[in-house]
């Protein structure tokens, strides 16, 4: 038998074939010679490489996450702040229909359905417009919310003689006005809360990243009570079974501690203004201003005063990497963007001014770490 690398050199026309063996015991004598010259053979057939796949490293098969916080966002400057994560087409419209208050937190709430059937919470008071601020800069970020809009009057059907909660902020025949509506989305279920301290994300540039954006909108009611993992199912866009979120971002904007006078704390441009961005920072970690102590007043609430005290942990000790990381990203941000996201929520035209800037020097300021 012919070994292999022989009938390569014979396809490849490198050496002759031995001639086929006569049936006959007489073996044929060999031919003369010729003049002639031979054909140039044509050129071999290309050899069939199988094609070899590595296996993965470790031998383990990347899988889908079951779990995220933060999702790349791609083109940051091509993110419209102004309508936010749900975009012009999930805006609320038309009439509303009361369904039940919702008596979770310190500002008043209530739910409401559409003509559609959509699920809306409606927060009233000094949160609803800073809240949708921060839900769209995050979401620019490329970190889970929910799809968030100020809206400056709705009309509420069934609506209680008199609710629990907020009822200053409503008007004879149903009229509610300057509201967050918060969207639910089709499938969405609350699975629990997450911890800061504790999640499947810590150490992560992710959640360190998620920690700096804390300190740049002021977001001082870091309590864990206010995050939230959601499962979301049926749903038209592509989520993993468990998304981690902020579900409470209205104390922002504001001051950099907690102070009962939400309308110095929340939403309020002097407060944030005036109050310091970074606390000190070393060749590999920094160390923000937020949240700081509460207000003294709030000493004689001893447990209120505890409560927030271990808070101050999550503004400090970032890896100075993780908070380049998410300066590059917040660097593609134009003002333009900003003052759109402050549009959204139903500033004023110096206000929504001066809060940009103040963003922008913060983002810039976060690029010299």
């Amino acid at each position: 038998m012919l070994r292999p690398i022989v009938l390569l050199w014979i396809a490849a026309g490198l050496v002759s074939a031995p001639a086929a063996q006569d049936p006959s015991p007489l073996a044929t004598p060999p031919s003369e010679p010729q003049n002639t010259p031979s054909p140039i053979p044509p050129p071999a057939p290309p050899l069939s490489v199988p094609v070899v796949v590595e296996p993965p490293e470790n031998g383990v098969v990347p899988k889908e996450p079951v779990e995220e916080l933060w999702r790349d966002p791609g083109d940051v400057r091509a993110r419209n702040l102004f309508y936010g994560s749900g975009g012009k087409q999930h805006e609320p419209r038309g009439a509303f229909t009361f369904i039940e208050e919702d008596m979770d937190g310190t500002n008043p709430k209530f739910v409401v359905k559409d003509q559609d059937g959509v699920k809306w919470k409606v927060k009233m008071g000094t949160e609803a417009q800073p809240e949708t601020v921060a839900a769209r800069i995050l979401w620019a970020a490329g970190y889970y919310t929910h799809d968030d809009y100020y809206v400056r009057e709705i009309h509420v059907e069934n609506l209680p003689e008199k609710l629990k909660r907020g009822q200053e902020f409503v008007e004879p025949g149903g009229v509610v006005r300057g509201v967050r509506m918060k969207r639910s989305l089709p499938g969405e279920k609350k699975l629990g809360i997450w911890k800061w301290s504790n999640n499947p994300f810590t150490g992560t540039r992710q959640m360190n990243g998620l920690r700096v954006m804390m300190a740049v909108m002021n977001n001082w009611d870091l309590k864990d009570i206010n995050n939230a993992v959601y499962a979301v199912k049926g749903h038209e866009h592509d989520l993993p079974p468990k998304i981690y979120v902020i579900s409470d971002l209205g104390a922002t904007f504001g001051t950099t501690g907690f102070n009962p006078n939400h309308k110095v704390s929340k939403g309020n441009l002097d407060s944030y203004k005036e109050s310091k961005f970074v606390d000190s920072s070393t060749s590999t970690e920094v160390n923000f201003n937020m949240p700081t102590r509460p207000a003294m007043v709030v000493v004689f609430n001893p447990k209120e005063f505890a409560s927030r005290l271990p808070m101050r942990a999550i503004g400090q000790h970032i890896p100075i990497a993780d908070v380049r990381w998410i300066a590059q990203i917040l660097h593609q941000l134009s003002v333009e963007q900003l003052r759109d996201a402050f549009r959204a929520a139903g500033y004023d035209k110096d206000l929504v001014d001066g809060f940009a800037n103040i963003v922008e020097r913060r983002i810039a300021q976060l690029e010299q770490f």
